[in-house]
C-alpha cells in the first residue's frame, strides 16, 4: 500500500510542476521574446512519475514597433493562451485525482488500523 502512496505523491509533485509551468507561461505571455516552457511526464522506476522541464524554442509572432533607432521588428512571446488554459484545467483535474487517491489510501489504512485495535 505504501507503494501506491509513493506513486500518488510523485504524481502530485509532477502535476504541481506542470501547474507552476502553466502559471509561469501565462504570467509572461506579454513579455517580449519570452519562450514558453513545457513539462513532460515519464514513468519512474519502480513506479511513479518523473517530470522533465524544457523550453519550447518556436518563434513568437513578430510586430513592428517604433524605437529610438526607428522601426524595428520585435519578437513577442510564443505563449498561446488558447493552449495554456485547457492544459491548466487538465493538470488541475489530474492533481485533484491524485489527491483523491491519497485520501482513499488514507481511509483504507485507517480502517485497517481500526480492525487491528
Amino acid at each position: 500500500m505504501i507503494s501506491g502512496i509513493d506513486a500518488s505523491l510523485s504524481a502530485l509533485q509532477a502535476y504541481g510542476k506542470r501547474l507552476q509551468n502553466n502559471g509561469n507561461n501565462v504570467a509572461n505571455m506579454n513579455t517580449e521574446g519570452f519562450k514558453k516552457g513545457r513539462v513532460l511526464l515519464s514513468e519512474a522506476q519502480p513506479q511513479g512519475v518523473r517530470a522533465h522541464h524544457e523550453k519550447v524554442n518556436t518563434p513568437g509572432p513578430q510586430v513592428m514597433e517604433v524605437t529610438s533607432e526607428g522601426h524595428k521588428m520585435i519578437e513577442q512571446s510564443n505563449v498561446d493562451l488558447s493552449e495554456e488554459i485547457p492544459e491548466m484545467m487538465f493538470n488541475q483535474h489530474a492533481f485533484l485525482a491524485n489527491i483523491k487517491s491519497l485520501q482513499a489510501s488514507d481511509e483504507m489504512t485507517k480502517s485497517l488500523l481500526d480492525i487491528k485495535v
